[in-house]
Formats: structure tokens, C-alpha cells, sequence
């Protein structure tokens, strides 16, 4: 599951060189603003037909709690 959000979070925010674990932060780590952040959670309820509700997403902090979340709900 980690690799496979890795590589979404990768491909959304243009990143490349970087290596993303669980703990990885999505604002301060990533530098993910707002609008990077909305396209994110757009794309992972895409790639794994979830629907984040706005409450729900302000609580990702890291890519732990994606997970997280994802693996709950599927």
C-alpha cells in the first residue's frame, strides 16, 4: 500500500527524488499546499473508489494517516 501512494503522491506533485514513508509529512515534508492537497485526496478516491469527506482529509497529516484510512475503508 505505501509504494502505491508513494507513487501517486510522486506523480501528483511532481516529485521525484524523494523517499516517502509513513511518517512522511504531506505539508511540511512535501510542501503541499491546499490545492496540491484537494488534487491528492481527488485522485485517491479515484484510484481506489473512496469518498473523503472534507473533515476526514483535513486530518491527514502524513502519509501514515492516508493509509490508514484507505485500508479501513475498503
Amino acid at each position: 500500500m505505501l509504494e502505491k501512494i508513494a507513487q501517486i503522491i510522486k506523480r501528483e506533485m511532481d516529485l521525484k527524488d524523494i523517499e516517502i514513508t509513513r511518517e512522511t509529512k504531506i505539508i511540511e515534508d512535501l510542501g503541499a499546499d491546499s490545492l496540491d492537497a484537494v488534487e491528492l485526496i481527488m485522485t485517491l478516491e479515484d484510484e481506489f473508489g473512496v469518498t473523503v469527506s472534507d473533515e476526514v482529509a483535513q486530518n491527514f497529516k502524513t502519509v501514515g494517516d492516508i493509509i490508514d484510512f484507505l485500508e479501513s475503508n475498503q
